[in-house]
């Protein structure tokens, strides 16, 4: 079976990679080049299986300078659907990963790794099941709505969490802490999923609805200056993240919400949330 893999990114490179892994020779092509050079096109590789590793935008426009009729077509996105694949590829389909890949750190196994199929028939479907199983044995085939949600959950449990970090990092600059400090307090977050669910791992002062915390918190970040993100967007995430908590946990509707502390605080104050903002805007 020849495969060629069309982008060399971060997904392709490691595709490439795992593949070569277990011995299976592949073709990794850069993309870029098929949409303005007609002489990239004619230079691709005959395969029996295409992977298209692209960006979403591209991808409708890299697989129509594709023509291989006979060949399986699939994609690795995890919101196109397989309809991107016109009718001059009657065997296509999608071989989503569930993975965060990067160039610079390539992964050796990928047993571990869930991989979410969908085919235009049950030949494709099983034509797709069978190279994804040369790379794991979590396999679930699965249709585009259910893939949609899933990658909105991947980009709030991978990426808005790494964001998460970046903000810890940044707000540890200028003390004398180092972010390493942290990372014994997010393993032991991310370990306690393994065993429960995230609801029941939720901790925090917003859990227990400690305001005074909140208020000091809230305080303390007005004054925050010299990171790379607006004090007024850290203000935000903040308040707003310690309402979700609150609201999702708690049951009495009559106490006044995170949000309504805070405006009273300011109000007290002799201040207002805007005038505030101004104020953190400007510092930047």
């Amino acid at each position: 079976m020849k495969i060629a893999i069309i982008g060399a990114g971060s997904v392709g490179t490691n595709l490439h990679h795992a593949f070569e892994l277990k011995g299976i020779r592949t073709e990794l092509v850069h993309a870029r080049p098929l949409t303005a050079d007609p002489e990239a096109v004619k230079a691709l590789p005959v395969a029996d299986v295409y992977i298209y590793t692209v960006a979403d935008h591209a991808l409708a426009k890299v697989v129509s300078k594709v023509n291989a009729p006979k060949a399986l077509h699939v994609h690795t996105s995890g919101s196109m659907p397989k309809e991107v694949f016109g009718d001059d590829k009657p065997h296509a389909g999608i071989l989503y990963f569930l993975q965060s890949f990067s160039r610079e750190v390539l992964i050796d196994d990928w047993s571990g790794i869930p991989c979410f199929i969908e085919g235009r028939n049950i030949d494709d479907v099983a034509a797709i099941y069978s190279l994804a199983q040369t790379l794991t044995s979590r396999i679930y085939e699965t249709k585009q709505e259910d893939r949609e949600r899933l990658h909105i959950a991947g980009v709030f449990a991978n990426n808005y969490t790494n964001l998460m970090y970046r903000i810890a990092a940044e707000l540890l600059k200028g003390t004398s802490i180092p972010f390493e400090a942290l990372l014994p307090l997010i393993d032991m977050t991310a370990a306690k999923v393994h065993k429960m669910a995230p609801k029941d791992a939720q901790t925090g002062p917003a859990k227990r609805n400690d305001v005074e915390v909140i208020l000091k918190h809230v305080n303390d970040l007005w004054d925050v200056e010299d990171t790379e993100f607006l004090t007024s967007d850290l203000l935000m995430v903040y308040v707003s993240l310690a309402q979700m908590i609150r609201t999702s946990m708690s049951t009495d509707d009559n106490k006044l919400t995170i949000k309504d502390l805070i405006d009273k605080l300011l109000e007290e104050s002799g201040e207002t949330a805007h005038t505030r903002q101004a104020q953190a805007r400007r510092r930047r």
